[in-house]
């Protein structure tokens, strides 16, 4: 199967994306509104749909000031696909993306499990003192 690379989501691939939110234990819950809000207001977006019927297959996002900090978020493939390489193309979009090519630091977080994956580009746990802090509402 073949896969096209966008940077804007239909009316339908959103409520694609939001049913593959439903899959996931960090992104469950998510509503159609809040994904709307949030993908407005995300900076960069490198997502894959089908080549055919152009269902989004693969979609990840990232919030920066296009200068010092980059922040990678939903990183995330449709269970049909994972295993294709769309990981890896969505990671290979960001880190390429002319919008992003002069940030500082590109900075993600992830569970344990995945640290292989991203150290393939770099991306390292050792931030020596530094601690993830969040303020949940």
């Amino acid at each position: 199967m073949s896969f096209k690379r966008i940077e804007k989501l239909s009316d339908a691939q959103i409520g694609q994306l939001v049913a593959l939110y439903q899959n996931e234990w960090w992104t469950r819950g998510r509503t159609l509104a809040g994904v709307r809000t949030m993908l407005a207001s995300s900076d960069v977006i490198v997502a894959f749909v089908e080549q055919g019927n152009r269902k989004l297959a693969a979609f990840s996002r990232v919030i920066t000031d296009y200068t010092y900090k980059a922040l990678v978020l939903d990183v995330i493939v449709a269970p049909a696909h994972r295993g294709t390489g769309l990981g890896r193309m969505l990671m290979e979009g960001i880190l390429g993306h002319p919008r992003l090519r002069r940030v500082r630091h590109l900075e993600l977080y992830c569970l344990p499990e995945l640290l292989p994956f991203y150290r393939q580009w770099g991306f390292t746990e050792e931030l020596g003192e530094l601690k993830l802090l969040r303020r949940a509402k």
